[in-house]
């Protein structure tokens, strides 16, 4: 037996045997982050604490640690993680002859905290949770142990095999190399094939909740076996879990599939396909406002305006690299002609081909093309929701091809031109993250070294000259190189990741794309993608549950009801409709036989910023008596000094109505 040097970061080596552990190692150098890791971090391997020091490498005989502690979002997937194994231990005591299928942890995804995939003797239904919740914190409760084994390939499929685990077998099959990791829970009947890594015991398991069920097939094709999906979430303290579920609360209240339907924005039908979104009068005013600001700010930012096809040939997506990386997520070819088609996931190859129509110089560079390009990708039927995770999408996309000297200035622009749109569509709260390559040998990443880290540097350059704070987020970079991610807190404390800025080197490099530099030879240009809003439809279903459907004025899809007292003042009613109309304004007549409070109560419920109450007095003088969805009555104006207040309302792209009583008092 020897010694090894192990040190935290920045930290003093300390010298411990190499037969000691992770854990071991951690409490020579800090007992006090000891007690809290959950797992660990070496050579940027994210490792159980159980394992030896002796099987990890080191720099010239010193093993750095990096513990994964809670309240860190590497703690909290480690700790949902372990959560999803513990759902699964729970189910396979209860339900003996239970297939397991994948869970994973979710950290991006507001309304769980991860699932796992079942095929049960029985269907479940909504009254097993409580059941598969209270026999989890039964089995939290004993402190039994997650433990990791290495064996080979071979072993492992007998293993799985014999406890009749076809699907385990079947992903040892597809994804495992000659040795696989699988966890035990002790004392329970739970095995995995699972990379890891997990809580030492589950004792560490503390405050989850199980949340709902949801069908889901067998790696997403409906051809293959029907499973239960069973969501929870899990959190390191019951009162941030009791937080959070206060929130889903108010969530469920601003639900978009709710409000979709009782707003008549948009609408998914079964009979048209699963996620793919119907855009209704009302929501397509609404996307009308979103494309009017998104094209506004880009000919004004220098961007040139390109429409570009849906489908293009196979050997395309080969070029781009998509179909070694990326077929997943595309759907199938298309045969036509003796020829084979794709559906796009992507615009980037097309803005390439505009790219390459023509020779550029380096004096022509910049070009910046943009496109509300929709695209098609073919998720998992278990992973779509609402607006928010769909299979067909518009992508606010562009590209931006330059020199590496205009890398600098062309990311910086990027980021105040995301920054200008949160601002205008009211949201505050702001994270960024730096998302770079992981360690996995398993990831495939184009390029070199060298080129990483140059592209790395470019995007950190940027965000240090604007003074944004970030968080570096290990192995989520895109696979042709490192990206910007931008979050944004709604109106109830969620975070949504919408904005996304890549680096890329690789695509000019596949398509030999070429500018002629102050050198007269041919240079390979920068490539940059850049997304705002992501897409519509998921910046859309974040608007909608961020206002709860009471959307600003400028936005609201019916900017004004006008509602008559009686039948006899309908006339007027549709004089002053015409006029609004007339002046740009999005507007609704209540003409029906009802009493006025019946048509202010429905106009409230379709949460339309403006009534216009009409009645004898009104007609006579020409007026009209303006009530606002929050204030309650304002007061008798003219329509001309109410289309004024309400043009400065939209035209300054107000998030409030409150300034327009100061207009009424001047």
């Amino acid at each position: 037996m020897s010694d090894i040097n192990v040190q935290l970061k920045n930290g003093a080596p300390v010298p411990v045997p190499d037969s000691a552990t992770v854990a071991e190692a951690l409490k020579k150098l800090d007992r006090d982050v000891a007690k809290q890791a959950l797992a660990a971090k070496v050579g940027g391997r994210e490792v159980d604490l159980t394992v030896q020091l002796q099987t990890l490498p080191g720099d010239n005989g010193a093993v750095q640690i990096e513990p994964i502690v809670p309240q860190t979002r590497d703690g909290l997937e480690v700790l949902r993680h372990s959560t999803a194994h513990l759902l699964a231990a729970a189910v396979l005591d209860l339900f003996p002859g239970t297939k397991l299928g994948i869970g994973p942890a979710l950290l991006d995804d507001p309304r769980y905290g991860y699932f796992y995939d079942v095929i049960t003797p029985r269907p479940l239904t909504e009254a097993d949770l409580p059941v598969i919740e209270k026999r989890m914190k039964q089995i939290a409760n004993q402190n039994l142990v997650y433990r990791r084994h290495e064996i080979p390939k071979s072993e492992a499929l007998r293993i799985f095999s014999e406890r009749d685990e076809p699907l385990k077998c079947e992903l040892i099959d597809e994804k495992a190399g000659d040795t696989v990791s699988v966890y035990y829970i002790d004392g329970s009947p739970f095995l995995d094939f699972c990379l890891g890594p997990h809580v030492p015991n589950t004792n560490k398991l503390r405050a989850f909740k199980l949340l709902s069920l949801a069908g889901a097939y067998w790696k997403g094709d409906a051809s293959l076996p029907q499973m239960q999906r069973i969501y929870g979430t899990a959190f390191f303290t019951q009162q941030e879990l009791d937080a959070w579920l206060k929130q889903r609360e108010e969530a469920e209240k601003r639900d978009h599939r709710r409000l979709g339907r009782e707003l008549d924005l948009f609408s998914i039908q079964e009979e048209y396909g699963q996620g793919l979104i119907f855009w209704h009068p009302k929501g397509g005013a609404i996307r009308k406002e979103m494309e009017d600001y998104l094209r506004e700010q880009l000919l004004r930012r220098g961007y040139g305006l390109v429409f570009t096809p849906h489908i293009a040939k196979r050997e395309l997506w080969f070029t781009s690299g998509h179909e070694a990386n990326y077929a997943d997520s595309m759907f199938s070819p298309m045969e036509f002609e003796d020829q084979q088609f794709r559906i796009k996931p992507m615009n980037c190859p097309f803005h390439i081909g505009i790219y390459k129509s023509a020779q550029h110089s380096y004096r022509d560079l910049p070009l910046r093309y943009a496109e509300l390009g929709t695209v098609y990708r073919a998720e998992l039927s278990g992973t779509l929701h609402g607006l928010t995770r769909v299979r067909g999408f518009t992508q606010d996309d562009a590209h931006i091809f330059c020199t590496p000297q205009n890398v600098h200035a062309e990311i910086l622009g990027c980021i105040d031109f995301a920054f200008n749109m949160y601002d205008v569509f009211g949201f505050k709260d702001i994270k960024v993250e730096l998302s770079v390559r992981g360690d996995d040998p398993d990831a495939h990443y184009l390029g070199s070294d060298e080129q990483w880290e140059w592209a790395e540097s470019a995007l950190v350059a940027a965000l240090d000259a604007k003074q944004i704070p970030y968080q570096r987020i290990e192995g989520e970079a895109v696979f042709y190189g490192p990206k910007i991610d931008i979050r944004v807190e709604d109106a109830i404390g969620r975070t949504w990741q919408l904005t996304t800025v890549q680096f890329d080197f690789n695509l000019p490099q596949r398509f030999q794309l070429e500018y002629i530099g102050e050198d007269n030879k041919p240079h390979q240009p920068v490539m940059i993608h850049r997304a705002l809003f992501g897409s519509m439809e998921r910046f859309f279903g974040v608007l909608i549950e961020h206002y709860a459907g009471v959307f600003p004025m400028w936005l609201a899809p019916v900017q004004v009801a006008v509602l008559p007292i009686t039948d006899r003042i309908n006339e007027y009613a549709e004089e002053v409709a015409r006029k609004l109309r007339d002046a740009g304004l999005r507007v609704e007549m209540n003409l029906r036989s009802e009493k006025i409070g019946a048509k202010i109560r429905d106009a409230q419920l379709q949460k339309v910023p403006f009534m216009l109450v009409l009645g004898d007095r009104e007609m006579e003088q020409r007026m009209v008596a303006v009530r606002e969805r929050g204030q309650g009555d304002i007061g008798v104006m003219s329509i001309q000094d109410f289309q004024e207040i309400a043009r400065k309302l939209i035209g300054t792209r107000a998030l409030t109505n409150n300034f327009q009583t100061q207009e009424v008092q001047q």
